[in-house]
């Protein structure tokens, strides 16, 4: 498909064309396609946490479809590269595994989630990850890779920001029960009325992760332009102590923060937004904070990327300003520059 414009194939709906796209009926399909490809090559899955330059991409895209989800034994369940993540959410929530279901609802594919070591409500695959069958492209070989090989941290892994392996399929080793793992994250569990730390039912728990999802704008719906968006924008700053503390005395008080296992201290990026002066709904022409949460940047419709990005560069040169901290995107980029 010469000159397929990409905006079609990512949740922000912006993006130019690509020189080629093919799309990848499985994992398998896609590794013979990237073989073959004259010049640089693409993978995209659900397109959900990438931001696409207006110039589009000049060589191969491949958008890769195609599922499936078996158990494999010892409480681990497979799922291959092109299987939509909610879909394999819910899969685990129906057959009484927990483990994900706080992360129910996260637009994009399964291959994706341990690229971007995805986390929410107090859950992030790395927790759960028991293996990652990738081809290497270099050494032209497939092989599992442990969780300590994929280098999994902080929304990152040795994949992200590298096109040399392709995710395939990923084993997640969870426990066979009819409620939760234990709530970690006080918003979800006074949605659940229970204390952090308690266990409630999987289903409850994962309709309360989406009722909260869609209050912000985080649960996909074309009619919903706050939903046009590449989910959290920007990470949640990690800073130490001392410049913790410098940070609190210029917000005049402590922002919202969690204590990592480091002794770092990661802080709220949705408050450090909202305290330098960006309200819901903060417009630039076609792009806006989503009007439900100050961490999505929107397409409002007939955006840019060009667009979008100089939205995202006032905010983090405010929040930089005013606290000494630099915000940094949770998207990759792809030909576009932040």
């Amino acid at each position: 498909m010469p000159g397929k414009s990409l905006s079609e194939y990512t949740t922000l709906r912006i993006g130019g064309p690509a020189r080629e796209l093919i799309e990848a009926r499985s994992a398998e399909e896609a590794v013979a396609v990237l073989r073959g490809a004259p010049g640089p090559t693409l993978v995209l899955g659900g397109g959900s946490n990438v931001v696409i330059g207006d110039a589009g991409f000049d060589g191969t895209v491949v958008v890769l479809r195609g599922g499936g989800v078996e158990e494999a034994g010892d409480g681990v369940v497979r799922v291959r590269a092109g299987h939509v993540w909610d879909e394999f959410a819910a899969w685990t929530v129906a057959h009484g595994f927990s483990g994900v279901e706080c992360l129910s609802g996260i637009p994009g594919s399964a291959g994706a989630t341990p690229i971007q070591n995805v986390g929410a409500y107090g859950q992030e695959v790395a927790n759960t990850i028991a293996a990652v069958r990738v081809w290497d492209r270099e050494a032209d070989e497939v092989r599992d890779w442990t969780p300590a090989e994929c280098g999994f941290a902080y929304r990152h892994s040795v994949f992200k920001h590298s096109d040399r392996y392709l995710v395939l399929s990923v084993d997640f080793r969870l426990e066979r029960a009819e409620t939760s793992q234990p709530i970690a994250y006080a918003e979800l569990a006074k949605r659940l009325e229970v204390e952090v730390g308690d266990r409630a039912p999987l289903g409850l728990v994962r309709e309360a992760v989406l009722e909260l999802r869609r209050g912000k704008g985080m649960v996909l719906d074309e009619h919903d332009h706050d939903t046009w968006s590449a989910g959290s924008f920007f990470t949640n700053p990690i800073v130490g102590a001392h410049d913790y503390h410098e940070l609190a005395d210029k917000a005049g008080g402590e922002p919202p923060h969690w204590k990592t296992a480091d002794g770092r201290v990661k802080v709220s990026a949705a408050w450090l937004i909202g305290a330098a002066g960006f309200e819901k709904g903060y417009r630039r022409g076609n792009v806006s904070l989503s009007t439900k949460h100050t961490l999505a940047l929107t397409n409002r419709g007939g955006a840019t990327a060009t667009e979008l990005l100089a939205l995202a560069t006032e905010v983090a040169d405010k929040v930089e300003a005013d606290f000494g901290v630099r915000l940094h995107p949770e998207p990759v980029t792809v030909n576009a520059d932040f």
